[in-house]
């Protein structure tokens, strides 16, 4: 059946099985140099799931420029390994309970135990880098994104409207005005990022030339933005019966870095604004008030400019790629652009 006739999912599924062949060279190197009382603790991370959808990028992204996978396999384990590093040390900063519905590493183990466990993944991180076919580079470029995280992690922390009242840097820092401009800038930092070296990764380890090195990167960047504003407008509008996400959590978080939020925020004037920011700058932001939030989003065209703004991402992701040649890695990542330009979880 030609690749336009297969049904969407089925294509996807495909696609993030490659993300699972990595598994083997996780568990590998998280698992290098560990005391065996360790290592529970250890793989719980990579055992709790997850899409798989970096080493998928990396993977797919290799074949596109005119590699093999098993030439990216190192780097694709670097980039879900960097995923997992950042997730463990997301949920101690935001005191986050569960993750894909278990408990989080710190909720389980103990903050200790969590905080020992991140750096441990940020080394297994440099240690499967050292089996790239450019170590050097390959390091430098994770340091670089890894730093990159960090500044879209401080960004959004300092874009929450209220809570984190013991934190001096964070209360005497916050944005308490926020553009789409600043909101875009924190997205590329926080997921982009990640996003464009995964693919980065594939092309360096498939010896690609520069233009098409550039031309994956430009795809993972514009894919992280339409990643993120999915993200966003799931958070919002999503349905927990298929997200299984409690709606409108970033409400709950005072965050004025969600695209709809923020955009509503834009669009409304006199009263609604202020009641709307009203809330988000709540100790406490309990379930009817997040109730309110939501009514007053859904009352403005902010989920119709988000969705433009996520299509228009989507679409300059696929036209990133039309310097490549057709093949098989190319039409995996049209897939996944393809994808993310709709999906509801």
């Amino acid at each position: 059946m030609p690749r336009a006739e297969r049904p969407l999912v089925e294509r996807l599924e495909n696609l993030l099985k490659l993300g699972s062949l990595v598994d083997p060279l996780l568990e590998k190197y998280v698992l290098k140099d560990a005391d065996p009382e360790f290592h529970e603790a250890l793989l719980y991370p990579i055992r709790t799931g997850g899409k798989r959808l970096r080493p998928a990028l990396t993977l797919a992204a290799a074949v596109a420029a005119g590699g093999s996978m098993e030439d990216a396999m190192p780097a694709a384990a670097a980039v879900e390994l960097a995923h997992n590093y950042s997730l463990v040390l997301d949920d101690i900063i935001d005191h986050s309970e569960l993750r894909r519905g278990r408990p989080t590493v710190w909720k389980k183990y103990g903050l200790s135990t969590a905080i020992l466990v991140a750096v441990h993944y940020r080394e297994s991180i440099a240690q499967a880098l050292n089996d790239t076919r450019d170590p050097k580079l390959f390091n430098e470029i994770m340091a670089r994104t890894l730093k990159l995280l960090t500044e879209g992690e401080r960004l959004d922390i300092l874009f929450e409207q209220s809570g984190r009242s013991d934190e001096p840097y964070v209360v005497e820092r916050r944005r308490r005005s926020v553009t789409l401009a600043d909101y875009l800038d924190m997205v590329y930092k926080k997921t982009g990022a990640l996003m464009e070296t995964s693919c980065v990764f594939g092309a360096l380890s498939a010896g690609a030339p520069a233009p098409a090195v550039e031309a994956l990167g430009s795809y993972g960047r514009s894919l992280g933005y339409a990643f993120q504003i999915g993200d966003d407008i799931i958070d919002i509008f999503g349905r927990e019966e298929v997200t299984g996400k409690r709606v409108g959590k970033d409400v709950e978080e005072h965050k004025l870095g969600n695209v709809v939020v923020l955009l509503a925020a834009e669009e409304l004037g006199g009263r609604e604004r202020e009641e709307l920011l009203a809330i988000l700058r709540r100790d406490a932001v309990d379930a009817p008030s997040v109730k309110r939030a939501l009514e007053i989003i859904s009352s403005t065209r902010a989920r119709e400019r988000a969705e433009e703004l996520r299509r228009r991402y989507s679409e300059e992701a696929v036209r990133a790629l039309s310097v490549l040649p057709r093949n098989e890695g190319r039409s995996m990542l049209e897939t996944l652009a393809e994808f993310v330009a709709t999906r509801e979880f």
